[in-house]
Order: C-alpha cells, then sequence, then structure tokens
C-alpha cells in the first residue's frame, strides 16, 4: 500500500448465507485489478465485517499479506459450501432441537426450573470448527506490524446493556470512541468475536466475550446497528467499499403475499432479520451521501477550518432479489431443515413473501452460494467504471 494515497475501508455487512454475494464481487474486483497490472497486495487499508460479513472480513485480514491467495481460497470455501459445515442438520439434532422448543413452549410453567431451555433454533459448533479451520488470528498482530493492513473490526450486541459494539485491533494509536448506544474497544481478536457477530438471533446461540464493562453475552453484530459505516471512519479510513447483502431500496416482489392470511411465523423473523441487516446499511449510506453533497456546497477555505471531510463512497449490492433467489433453490436444503422451515410456515410452495427471506439467511448450500457469486460478480461489473476511478485504476 503506498503511503501517498488515501486509506481504503472496506465494509461487508450481515446477512447469514448472503454473504456469499461478497465474495463474488471481491472475486471480479481482483480479476479486474489483474487485467490492468495495477499494484497488487491487499487493497483495503480497514476491514470491517458484521455478522457471517465479519468472517469474510477476518478471513481476508488473516491473510493480508497473501491477499490473492487468501481470496482465493476464501472464494473455494463460498462455492463448496453445505448446511452441515454451518450448523448441525442431522434428524437427531434436529429433533432434539425441536423438542426443547417445543417443551419450553408448551410446558414452560411447568419445566422452568431445569435445565433444559434451549439457546437457540440452530446449533452452530460447526461453524466453530469451520472458523478455527480457517482463520488463524494468530497472524493478524504480524500483519498489521508489517503494514499489510491497518484495522480489523468486528462489530457484536451487548444483550446485558444493549450497546453495540465495534471490537477492533490495529498498531496504530488509536483511542476506543463512545457515541449514544455505541461503542469500540481494542482487543486481540478472536474466533469467539466471530462467533458473537454471526449469532443471529434465536437462530444461532450468543458468546460470551470480555466486554469494556466485564463478561457478557453478546450476539449478531448487526443487532443495534445504527451507523454501519461509522467504524471504518473511526479507524481511519478516507474513501470506503460497501458490499451489502441485500438491495439498498427493496422492490416489491413479483408475488406478493394474500392480505387476507395472517403471515407466518417464518414471514414474520424474515421480516425483522431483513430490518436487522438490511434497512440500517442502507439509512446510514443515505446519510453520508448527504454529508458529502452538503460539504460539497461549503468553500474549501472554510471547510478546511473544520474537523469535517468528505469521505469517498463506493456501494455495490445485490441487483436482484436474493430471496427469489433462496426459494428456487430451497429444495437443495437437508430435508431435516425444510421440515423445521414446513412448521414455521416457510416452504417453496409458501412463495417469495411468505419464506423467501427467512430461506436466504439459512440457505448455506453450494447451489445458492454459487447463484449469488455469481450475481455479484456481474453486478461488478457493471459498476467497472466506478471501481476503476474509486482504486485510481488506469
Amino acid at each position: 500500500m503506498q503511503a501517498d494515497k488515501a486509506n481504503t475501508g472496506l465494509i461487508l455487512s450481515g446477512g447469514g448465507a448472503r454473504a456469499a454475494y461478497q465474495v463474488g464481487v471481491l472475486q471480479e474486483i481482483e480479476a479486474m485489478r489483474r487485467a490492468c497490472s495495477a499494484q497488487t497486495g491487499n487493497p483495503f487499508d480497514v476491514i470491517c465485517g458484521t455478522s457471517a460479513g465479519a468472517i469474510n472480513a477476518s478471513v481476508l485480514a488473516c491473510g493480508a499479506d497473501r491477499f490473492e491467495d487468501t481470496l482465493a481460497r476464501l472464494v473455494e470455501v463460498w462455492h463448496n459450501f453445505r448446511v452441515h459445515q454451518v450448523y448441525r442438520s442431522d434428524i437427531l439434532d434436529m429433533l432434539r432441537s425441536g423438542a426443547r422448543w417445543l417443551s419450553l413452549i408448551s410446558l414452560g410453567w411447568l419445566i422452568s426450573h431445569k435445565r433444559i431451555r434451549p439457546k437457540s433454533l440452530l446449533d452452530n459448533a460447526p461453524l466453530a470448527e469451520l472458523l478455527r479451520e480457517h482463520i488463524d488470528f494468530g497472524r493478524l498482530p504480524q500483519v498489521l506490524s508489517q503494514g499489510h493492513l491497518q484495522a480489523l473490526a468486528i462489530t457484536a450486541s451487548n444483550y446485558s446493556t444493549g450497546e453495540h459494539v465495534t471490537f477492533f485491533q490495529s498498531e496504530k494509536d488509536i483511542r476506543n470512541w463512545v457515541r449514544n448506544q455505541r461503542l469500540a474497544m481494542r482487543c486481540e481478536l478472536q474466533h469467539e468475536h466471530l462467533l458473537a457477530s454471526s449469532g443471529i438471533p434465536f437462530i444461532f446461540p450468543a458468546a460470551r466475550l470480555e466486554g469494556p464493562n466485564g463478561s457478557a453475552w453478546f450476539g449478531d453484530g448487526a443487532m443495534r446497528q445504527t451507523a454501519p459505516i461509522s467504524p471504518a471512519i473511526h479507524l481511519g479510513a478516507q474513501k470506503i467499499l460497501v458490499i451489502g447483502a441485500g438491495r439498498m431500496h427493496e422492490p416489491k416482489s413479483a408475488q406478493a403475499p394474500n392480505a387476507a392470511d395472517y403471515p407466518s411465523m417464518a414471514s414474520i423473523a424474515g421480516h425483522a432479520l431483513s430490518s436487522i441487516f438490511l434497512d440500517a446499511l442502507a439509512v446510514d449510506v443515505e446519510r453520508l451521501q448527504r454529508i458529502n453533497k452538503t460539504l460539497s456546497l461549503i468553500a474549501p477555505e472554510y471547510r478546511d477550518k473544520s474537523n469535517l471531510r468528505p469521505v469517498d463512497l463506493l456501494v455495490i449490492s445485490p441487483s436482484e432479489r436474493l430471496d427469489e433467489i433462496a426459494v428456487r433453490h430451497a429444495d437443495h436444503l437437508p430435508s431435516t431443515v425444510q421440515n423445521m422451515l414446513q412448521v414455521l410456515g416457510s416452504s417453496p410452495q409458501s412463495g417469495v413473501s411468505q419464506s423467501g427471506a427467512f430461506i436466504s439467511y439459512l440457505m448455506f448450500e453450494s447451489v445458492y452460494t454459487q447463484e449469488l457469486m455469481a450475481l455479484g460478480r456481474k453486478d461488478a461489473r457493471a459498476k467497472a467504471t466506478e471501481i476503476h476511478k474509486f482504486f485510481a485504476w488506469a
């Protein structure tokens, strides 16, 4: 990375299996860089990730000294993803989990004193094994000290205090910051931070972390994330590439639901997850764009006297509805997962509006992830001119 260039940040948002889209975008950007013989190595000084995006971010950060090979390994993982690598889907585990939930709902008043309270709908123990296999946080200090990266940030939500916390690691002299209901904490990042950040509420369990006020339970980093772009700016990014996992302005589905039908549990859950993962990013992007426009109206001599600076922002998000793609491939999910979704009112037959969003977060199957990666490559090609301008490639 060249010292005279503006620090470049990368923000990868959350969204479960939807994060495959981000890998496709990065794959195409890397292909563009090779085609124009631009400088090799890690093009991002600051990398920030939330939920599944935090996992992608950590892979790239820990391998920033060999960025091209690291990205290739990340592509390989997402290209061959299967559900059993993320959560247990065999019949015994699904029955055990389902029985615990059913018992709690129907007999909770009778058995509340017993230790059978389920922590989550699904058991993500396989994900913990996958993270340890592919992410070596022990390499991060060396990567940072050698200048291949300036900072890595992972976000999570504190279930005890309700605060949104950005955990970051950097060699730079960056102080912890505190804002309304959100703060940042310097620490040595570990796999537990990823399990917390990717702990989709109700679906995956929370993880215990050392927070600013001691040990606490943390869940998905997209929850209560009111300013997703802020951490990258705090960590020194002057221009930022944001890769979303959902359209910035989601159009209505072609399959409109019957307004007379009461929404299924899966439909409500999908709606809630979309509001957690997608809405905050779209709002923050719009906010930053307004600030940039306002700053452009101020004369440079006055703007230079303030602490305000415009941030060069490039946003790449899906051009198609990912829930529609998920429904097309839902029959590739293990039968046990399909049965669970059907109980919740989510199945391919129920239509996109009733089931698509919920399925799209859990669809860790290669037929789906490969199509999302292909969409990411296509959307990146559609923004080739903007990408070349952003990175100052010839």
